[in-house]
Order: structure tokens, then sequence, then C-alpha cells
């Protein structure tokens, strides 16, 4: 049985810093940690234990979406405000841009990008780009940023997409996308060729695999938020772990919104490092008036979690 407990003390920010929204995690092979979050200090890095190292990025970045790191520590960043992709250094240098800043394509058009989401890597090296908000597809690229193919349009057929949140893509080249408002992951080949999908998910918002060997699919999904079922359990928000086959190994969260441990307002990324441990981070503008009306989002609302694992039983 896999059990997780949270370390409410990790990862203290510098005096007077604010994260205002944790947009999306990633861990490196060092097992630091980087926070793409939409506060004045875009890219915040600690190490394992949550001992602040740096910063960058505050004149980088327009608005924090997605954030994957490569086998050789590169980072790649998804900027959903300037419709662009980064892949940069862990100090912050700029190695390859995609996409023209602040030129999105034509709404719906399939072309790239208009408020691109999230980055995955194949084992050659090629990246794919889910373009969510303003697109509903898939684009790929060859590592050194050459445009190759797209696929995918709106719609909630096979192969088609309702907002592709995230996406991630496994050893033997499988690519997942969280096909976040189908309520499902999708899987396809890395040629886009539609292999299966998972439908016992609820809005997946967020995506990461861990480190074990197969690794397993970590997905953060996102509670409902209409009037008729937002106070309905078991819908989420909260953390899923997931095997191969798209079968729950685990899920962590109270199953409803809400504050303190064991509850979530909006997963939107996670990560795993060595250990097994997962980081959580939150944004919550959209989805807090709606579960608290009548309250301001506090200060010291946490955004940033970290799961640690304990040892099998």
């Amino acid at each position: 049985m896999v059990e997780f407990t949270e370390d409410s003390t990790w990862g203290k920010l510098p005096t007077g810093w604010l994260y205002k929204e944790v947009a999306a995690v990633a861990v490196d092979s060092r097992d630091n940690v980087y926070v793409f979050n939409r506060g004045e200090h875009p890219m915040i890095v600690f190490d394992r234990s949550g001992r602040f190292l740096r910063s960058w990025g505050e004149d980088m970045f327009t608005k924090a979406h997605g954030l994957h790191i490569g086998p050789d520590d590169s980072l790649y960043c998804t900027d959903e405000g300037d419709h662009t992709v980064r892949k940069c250094t862990p100090e912050g240098k700029i190695l390859l841009q995609i996409g023209l800043p602040k030129q999105p394509s034509a709404h719906m058009s399939g072309k790239p990008f208009n408020r691109c989401t999230h980055t995955a890597l194949s084992s050659n090296g090629d990246i794919f780009v889910s373009d969510g908000y303003g697109n509903a597809c898939v684009h790929k690229y060859t590592a050194g940023g050459k445009y190759l193919t797209s696929w995918g349009k709106p719609g909630v057929e096979p192969g088609s997409f309702n907002v592709p949140h995230n996406i991630v893509c496994d050893e033997e080249d499988r690519i997942y996308v969280a096909d976040r408002e189908n309520h499902r992951i999708q899987i396809f080949d890395a040629a886009g060729r539609y292999i299966s999908q998972w439908n016992n998910l609820h809005r997946p918002c967020a995506l990461c695999l861990s480190r074990a060997t197969p690794s397993q699919i970590i997905v953060g999904e996102v509670g409902p938020t209409m009037p008729v079922n937002i106070r309905t359990p078991n819908l989420g928000p909260r953390i899923s772990i997931l095997d191969r086959e798209g079968g729950v190994v685990v899920r962590y969260g109270a199953g409803v919104p809400g504050r303190g441990v064991g509850k979530f307002i909006a997963p939107h990324g996670v990560a795993a490092d060595s250990r097994g441990d997962i980081y959580v981070g939150e944004v919550v503008v959209a989805s807090w008036p709606k579960y608290y009306p009548d309250t301001p989002i506090p200060n010291d609302i946490t955004l940033l979690r970290k799961l640690v694992r304990q040892p099998d039983s």
C-alpha cells in the first residue's frame, strides 16, 4: 500500500516573497526542485531539503504555465501568456525559443501556438507541445526546434481534445495527454497515432512520470466548479497515481476542495523526485471564488506541497 504524509515546513520562501500561483513544478537529476510561478520571481529553486538556492526569470516570462526538465537538466518552460516555449539552463540562460512572443496563431487554427500549456521529450529529444487554451492540438518539433507535425482538433472523439492541458512521454515514447475538459488521458505513439484512453479521472490537469521502473503516471485532478456538483465528494481535487494500464494505484486527497492537510484547491503541476516524494503546485485565482465566494484569497495560502512517500507496507 502506497501512503504519503505532508511536510508542511518544506520550501520556505525569502521574506516578503509570494508565489501568487504555482503553475508547474519539476525536479532535476540532483533532486533540486524548480517552482515555476506567477509571482515576481517566476523560477524559484530549492534543494531537496527545501533550502532556497536561487531565482531567475524576472524579465523573461509573461504567464508561467508548464515546466519539464530534460535528461541533461535543461528546463523547457511553457509561457501561456506570450505563446512560447523556452529551453533554459538551470541558471536561466535561454538555449532555444519556439514561438514568437506575443504573436499567437489564430484561435483554434491548429497552428502553433495559441496559449500553449506544456512540453514533453521523446527518447531522441523530439519536443512535443500541448497547445491547449487557444488551440486543441499537439505539435512536434526536433530537438533543435524545427517544426515536424501537429495532430488534434476540438472535439470529443479519439484524437480530438477539449483543453489539452499537460503532456508527458514515457520511456517507450508513448505520449500521454491530459485532455482536461474531456475528463480523460489520451495516449498516442510518437507519430501522433491514437492508441487508447483512460477515463477514470476528473479534469486531469497535471501530469508527470514517477522514477520507478516501469514508471507510473502521477495525475493532478481538478475538482468540480459548477453549482450543481461543486460540493459533490469523490471528484477531486486530488492526486492520483496510475499504473501503465491506467489502473489506480492510490489516490491522495479528501475528494472535496478545501484547505489543510489532505485537501487541495486546484493541483496544477506535479513532479516526483528520486525517492518517490511528490511536489504539488496549485493555482487558486480562478477556483477560489467559486469555493469561497465571500472570502479573499489569503496571502498565507499553501500553494506548494511536498508529499513524502512512506515505506511500502
